[in-house]
């Protein structure tokens, strides 16, 4: 049976020094997903603005369902600003306030993520008190809640990020974003498998996964650790892989596939995705199996 999954969050145009793209980390889950056969919507809000219909016609033309897109009458659809290193590293300037900061609670949105097998979200969304309310209420409904880290500086507070992690079932980090927050938490650990413990004992999360960049992704679930060591390619940028990575893990580990094949595949969608220009470039199951096994 098909699984159903709702993210909630920010849709926004990434807007590169030479063009924009379509992205937003929860969009960027949603799209992937879509892309692997899972049933994927986005909760999240629009400007009435043209930028916001060229969303909506992109969302839905990729085969994630717009109906829980609120449209703003007041702010426009949110733009970040990204400037690519020399290696492909990517930084943002975030406009705000935007549509997508005063995201609205509504009934339809509960019975739906009551029904739904996961509910992805992450910080980033709670900058805004409007956003923050409702995805806390949201929150409530989910059967497995999912929370995507995805630290952007100076959107978020220590508070707000304990209280997602304590109602979480799944925790997904970066590396970093595992350091900062150990030592938020006080932990006294220095390695990467402690302060998973530590966090998992401390938030009562049994389902962990920290991806290291170009060395691959540790998962911590069900009290084992899978390891993947990364996959060797040359980057183009990192915009979107890990919101690629996170969604096929999920596709992998929701459709009772084993915790390390999910890690694998996982690893080497999101490298593909790095290999490539943008969040959310297509990529075939063909395309994956290929690459894992040439």
């Amino acid at each position: 049976m098909t699984k159903n999954i709702i993210c909630f969050g920010e849709v926004l145009f990434d807007v590169f020094p030479t063009h924009k793209k379509i992205g937003g980390a929860p969009l960027n889950v949603a799209l992937r997903l879509a892309s692997l056969g899972i049933n994927a919507q986005i909760i999240s809000r629009v400007g009435n603005d043209e930028i916001g219909k060229e969303l909506l016609a992109f969302i839905k033309k990729n085969g994630v369902d717009t109906d829980t897109i609120q449209i703003d009458e007041n702010l426009s659809t949110g733009q970040v600003i990204v400037q690519l290193n020399e290696k492909g590293s990517a930084s943002y300037t975030i406009n705000y306030p935007v549509a997508w900061d005063k995201i609205i609670c509504i009934p339809e949105d509960e019975i739906m993520v009551k029904k739904a097998d996961a509910l992805v979200f992450g910080s980033l969304v709670c900058r805004d008190s409007v956003s923050q309310e409702s995805l806390l209420e949201i929150i409530n409904y989910a059967k497995y809640a999912v929370f995507d880290v995805n630290l952007r500086a100076p959107f978020y507070t220590k508070e707000i990020l304990i209280s997602l992690m304590m109602q979480s079932d799944f925790i997904k980090f970066n590396d970093e974003e595992l350091y900062e927050i150990s030592a938020f938490m006080n932990s006294p650990y220095h390695s990467l498998e402690q302060n998973i413990l530590f966090i998992a004992e401390q938030t009562n999360t049994k389902h962990i996964c920290v991806t290291k960049g170009s060395h691959g992704a540790v998962l911590y679930y069900n009290e084992k650790m899978y390891y993947n060591s990364g996959y060797k390619i040359d980057v183009v940028d990192t915009v979107g892989s890990g919101d690629s990575f996170l969604a096929g893990l999920l596709s992998e580990l929701l459709t009772n596939s084993d915790p390390q094949k999910a890690i694998d595949f996982a690893c080497a969608l999101g490298a593909i995705v790095a290999k490539n220009e943008g969040a959310n470039p297509k990529i075939s199951s063909k395309e994956i199996n290929a690459f894992m096994n040439p």
